[in-house]
Order: C-alpha cells, then structure tokens, then sequence
C-alpha cells in the first residue's frame, strides 16, 4: 500500500498528451497487452502522473490493484462543515481513500433488503460509542456485528464488500446474531466467538463458531468448534487476531487487568495466553499477514510487536499522536491506527529504517470508526 502520494494533483490545464489514448495504445509500437505487462512494473503514482491513457489503465479490471485504505465512518456530533450529500446523517458510512490521487470515495450503498442502520450512538448512552465489529479476509470488507436503534443486534449474516468487483452481498445466516463478540480470521477463515446478543445466553457466550471463505459460496456456513469454558469474553467487542495459526485475544480493552486466550485453529483447542504477551497487550491490535502481531499502547502512544521466543513487546516507534489509538489495521508492511476519538489516521511504515509516519485526514464532517487495507476499487470515472 502506497500512502505517500508522489505525484501533484491534476489541473485543469493538465499538460497531459492525451493523443495516444485516442488511439487505444499505451505505449506506441507496442500491442495493448504487452504494453501492460510492462507499465505493471512501475509505481502506481508513476503511471498516475504521467498522462490519462495511463491513469485509466491503473484503474481498469485487467490491471493489477494496488492497496488503499477503507474506513467506516460515522457523522461528528457537530461537524464544522456540510457533510458529504452522499452520507445520511444517523449511521455508519464507508469510503475507500486512494492513496495515489490522495482523494476519499464513497464505496456503493450496501444492500437495503433487509433493512440495514448501523448504530453509532445510541440518544440514551450520548458518552458511549456503540461497536461495529469490522475485518479483513481474503482481500474482502465484512461486517460483522453491530447494534439498532432497539439496542438489538443488527446483522442476522455477514455483510461482505467486494473491492474488485464494486459489489455488496451477505454471508450466511448466522445461527445466533450478537451485538458484540470476539471476531477475527486465521487463514482465510472467520471466527465468531462469544459475544452478547438481544440478552445474555450462556451458551452463545461460550460459543465459537467458524465460516470458510476459502469453500465455493454455496457451501458456506457457519459451523460449531470447541467452546469457552465459561463467558468471560462477553463483555465487549474483541479483537480476535490471527497469527501464525492461532487466534490471539483479550477479554478487556485499555490498560485494564485483563485475561487473555488462544484458539490452536488446527488443533481447534484453546490455549493459555503467554503471561508477557498479556501483559503487554495495552491497546488495540492487529496482525501482519498473520504472521507478526503488533500493538499500540494507548496510554503511552507506543507501538510494539511481539517477539514469541523471548515472550515480550518489542517497541517499533512511540509517537503523540498514537495515543488515545482505538482501533488499528496492518497490511503491506504499515500500520493504520485510528486516534483522536476518529478525527485522524496515523500510517506507520514499519518496514522502513528509520520508522516513518504521517497523517490522513478523514473526510470532512466524519470520524472514523475503523480501518483496513484492501485492493483499491475499479474505477470507471479516471
């Protein structure tokens, strides 16, 4: 994923040499295909900037994605400027942020059939933020769990959003909706355990369930694996993080006394949580490629990653503007941290010696919700 944008921002006296897109070729002298097998080595923000035929080009269908940012994002309660006339005023939106023309867009309106309202805040808890649990698997958006207007759970399936193909669909059914649980994926498939729906029930709070994207989509659905010895997980949303075979997890957010567990996905068996992995896990985190586990420190705004031999939180980068993190997304060797109560994003390069950050700003009159790093989607309008 390339966030840092390269390339200045087109005019409308773009000096751009359009006559070869007149034509249809790309590189003259060469037929289109082999013009792209060679314009794909280069940098996205290289084929960007240099003229439209290009630019089209790295938005088509047969032109290999490059990764964006995708957030959802909710109304402030006073935003200081008009809305986007595309978001509603009551609910969850998202939106895709190009980081080669450093510009937000809106993803289409997911499916209204049966009725769809994500519930932010609630008028009778105005201090509290109400979760929508959000993952990435397979290259693909889905949500989850989340909450209505009733205080009851708002997905009855998974709702999934395709970037590649623009489009929105549900998962299967799910056997018992929640309004919080602890979700997360492990090699291509997702986990829902625990959780708390219209009212308690102890077995959906002991309860975890599976759902293998990597099956054709007629033989997806939700299957039973070994449970919770009790339903300590049940108090709010989980992050579930997937690495190295295993789902990582605390019952707690924050810096607070906590209990921490692991489900053995092969051995479909839950595990102890190592005592300096629990210790350290302060904050939000996520997994890269599921093999790395990183997590930020709220409190102190550091980020670290977790060294399994030595059994401790080794620190990448502690920065200001890191604290106060809620939520943060990792892929293609960054880490985006949602901080400030939704008003930024911070995009740490951890590939990168000496460690490089820098800010995205949302759109205006929204704060973000959460993060995650997907292909970008196919335009049609570059």
């Amino acid at each position: 994923m390339e966030i840092t944008v390269q390339c200045c921002k087109q005019s409308k006296n773009d000096p751009f040499d359009d006559n070869d897109s007149e034509n249809g070729t790309f590189l003259p002298g060469l037929p289109d295909d082999l013009a792209q097998r060679c314009l794909s080595s280069l940098s996205p923000s290289l084929l960007f900037s240099v003229c439209h035929s290009w630019r089209r080009l790295l938005y088509s269908p047969s032109f290999p994605p490059f990764f964006s940012l995708y957030a959802l994002l909710s109304p402030l309660h006073n935003p200081t400027m008009a809305l986007p006339r595309e978001v509603p005023q009551s609910t969850i939106v998202f939106f895709s942020f190009d980081p080669i023309s450093s510009s937000w867009r809106s993803l289409p309106s997911p499916p209204q059939n049966p009725s769809f309202h994500l519930l932010r805040r609630h008028p009778s808890f105005l201090s509290r933020n109400l979760p929508i649990q959000s993952l990435t698997v397979s290259n693909q958006l889905i949500v989850i769990a989340a909450t209505t207007q009733n205080l009851f759970p708002a997905l009855s399936s998974p709702l999934v959003f395709h970037p590649e193909s623009n489009i929105w669909f549900y998962g299967p059914q799910i056997s018992a909706p929640r309004r919080w649980c602890a979700a997360g994926s492990a090699q291509g498939v997702v986990y829902m355990a625990s959780g708390f729906g219209s009212h308690y029930q102890g077995d959906v709070a002991r309860s975890l369930e599976q759902w293998d994207l990597n099956k054709k989509r007629e033989n997806w659905v939700w299957e039973n694996k070994a449970g919770f010895k009790d339903g300590r997980f049940s108090r709010e949303a989980v992050e579930a993080v997937g690495c190295r075979g295993k789902l990582c997890m605390v019952n707690v957010k924050g810096n607070a006394l906590k209990e921490g567990a692991v489900y053995n996905v092969g051995l479909d068996k839950w595990e102890d949580m190592p005592v300096g992995m629990v210790a350290g896990w302060n904050g939000p985190a996520a997994s890269m490629d599921e093999d790395e586990i990183y997590v930020i420190d709220e409190v102190k705004g550091r980020l670290s990653k977790y060294d399994g031999e030595k059994d401790c939180w080794v620190k990448v980068i502690e920065l200001e503007q890191l604290k106060r993190a809620e939520h943060i997304a990792a892929g293609r060797g960054k880490i985006c941290a949602v901080s400030a109560k939704g008003e930024r994003i911070i995009v740490v390069d951890v590939r990168d010696k000496p460690t490089r950050f820098w800010e995205v700003e949302p759109p205006c009159g929204l704060e973000v919700v959460a993060v995650h790093v997907l292909p970008r989607m196919i335009s049609r309008q570059h």
